[in-house]
């Protein structure tokens, strides 16, 4: 029963919006006002969780949506995903510009067609093989509706295509766009006024560019590296002034640790340097964390 509470609590004071489906884990918003509001920086507000690559477990592959939903089964969160095109100009989920590392298949994916794709199973992250199959990225869209937020990031696709494919589904409550500059976020924002971006932004440079942009500072939140220090404190304040979330992420660095309490240990460390959404390849393990931390209080 306190688990409950402790999860409703959360749930209430983060103003995420519970949708009515059978999992109270999934994240639905009435409009892109709300979704907005979702990403909105105010102090002491809880941690947002979002899944690297769609997260990873055994059994479960990345930018699969088996692994989305069964990291949903478990926690609230977002996923970043990695649109990426095969040899016919169809838009399917890989992080790779090879298939060898996470499915069945060798060698370039451009230079397979959708059709021979289909023989082709994912592998989790430990390279079992899995009974599922390379997603498309309009079936992840259309899945992810009343479900969660679907991350864009940036590979190979052409902007174009990505912009008819949201406008196909309507998918601006439910699709976020990783952006490299301020040129792609303003690319995006005049078709998309109120879509929300994931903006790099871990130097001076970077933010300079965003702000020169045009773009209102209520459609982003920042990705500003692996963690909040002395070089970035500075970038993460002015952020914070204008209402934009910090986000960092564990992947490249306390992910790989080989254990699960080693992880434990430097997740919890890092949850002293107060970021607002964490990247990581384990998402459930880093809310687990962030869940226990909060009752510790």
């Amino acid at each position: 029963m306190r688990e409950k509470a402790v999860l409703l609590i959360f749930f209430v004071l983060s103003g995420i919006g519970l949708s009515a489906q059978n999992n109270p884990n999934y994240l639905s918003f009435k409009n892109k006002k709300e979704l907005q509001a979702f990403f909105k920086y105010e102090e002491n507000n809880p941690i947002i969780v979002t899944g690297h690559r769609g997260g990873r477990e055994k059994g479960f592959p990345e930018n699969s949506i088996e692994g989305f939903e069964n990291v949903l089964s478990k926690i609230p969160a977002f996923f970043e995903i990695d649109p990426r095109l095969t040899k016919d100009g169809v838009i399917v989920l890989m992080h790779d510009e090879t298939l060898d590392r996470t499915t069945t298949g060798k060698g370039k994916l451009s230079d397979y067609t959708w059709a021979e794709l289909q023989d082709i199973r994912l592998k989790d992250s430990e390279g079992n093989v899995t009974p599922y199959k390379i997603p498309l990225l309009e079936d992840v869209i259309v899945w992810s509706k009343g479900k969660t937020i679907v991350n864009l990031d940036k590979k190979d696709v052409p902007m174009e295509m990505i912009v008819d494919l949201i406008k196909k589904h309507k998918a601006e409550k439910h699709v976020m766009l990783t952006i490299h500059t301020g040129a792609q976020a303003r690319y995006y924002y005049d078709r998309f006024p109120g879509i929300m971006f994931s903006a790099f932004a871990r130097n001076d440079k970077e933010y300079e560019d965003l702000s020169i942009s045009g773009v209102p500072w209520k459609n982003m939140i920042a990705y500003v590296g692996p963690t909040i220090d002395e070089k970035n404190i500075h970038i993460v304040k002015k952020l914070h002034s204008n209402g934009v979330r910090c986000m960092v992420s564990y992947a490249p660095t306390h992910d790989r640790k080989k254990t699960a309490e080693e992880r434990k240990e430097a997740y919890r460390e890092e949850l002293k340097r107060k970021p607002d959404i964490i990247e990581s390849d384990i998402p459930t393990e880093v809310w687990e964390v962030i869940k226990t931390t909060k009752e510790d209080q």
